[in-house]
């Protein structure tokens, strides 16, 4: 993907404070961060979003959050961490190429990942889970 950016970062074409790379993936600092630390873990090969992750990056993308994680909590105090991954425009995805944030937490931290706590009924979610089922089979 000539024009991706995250292609770019990854082939070592922009300049980026590393903070992990392996022959899968290159981890990066955001240059906007959420808080201390944020990082950005980029599959080195442009797949546009989970629905795209091929097996071998899929199985490899989680021990590196967490490995990138650990160290976090190490090396910057922090007590926690957020995985954060989104999937197309109205999910909040603003570069289309896969990418996972691994952001630290920090106590008296404000919170950053919230969603309004919703009702539903039984009948409700069997409905949403047969359509979703549906949705497999095709």
């Amino acid at each position: 993907m000539d024009q991706c950016i995250f292609c770019k970062i990854a082939a070592g074409e922009i300049p980026s404070s590393t903070v992990y790379e392996d022959e899968y993936f290159k981890a990066i600092l955001d240059l906007s961060p959420a808080t201390k630390g944020h990082t950005i873990i980029i599959p080195k090969k442009h797949m546009k979003d989970a629905a795209e992750l091929e097996g071998e990056y899929a199985k490899r993308i989680l021990p590196v959050a967490a490995k990138i994680g650990m160290a976090m909590k190490k090396g910057l105090g922090c007590t926690g961490f957020n995985l954060v991954q989104n999937n197309g425009e109205s999910a909040g995805q603003t570069v289309m190429h896969y990418h996972m944030h691994v952001i630290p937490r920090y106590d008296g931290g404000e919170k950053i990942v919230t969603w309004p706590q919703t009702e539903s009924t039984a009948e409700e979610r069997d409905e949403t889970a047969r359509k979703i089922k549906n949705g497999m089979e095709q």
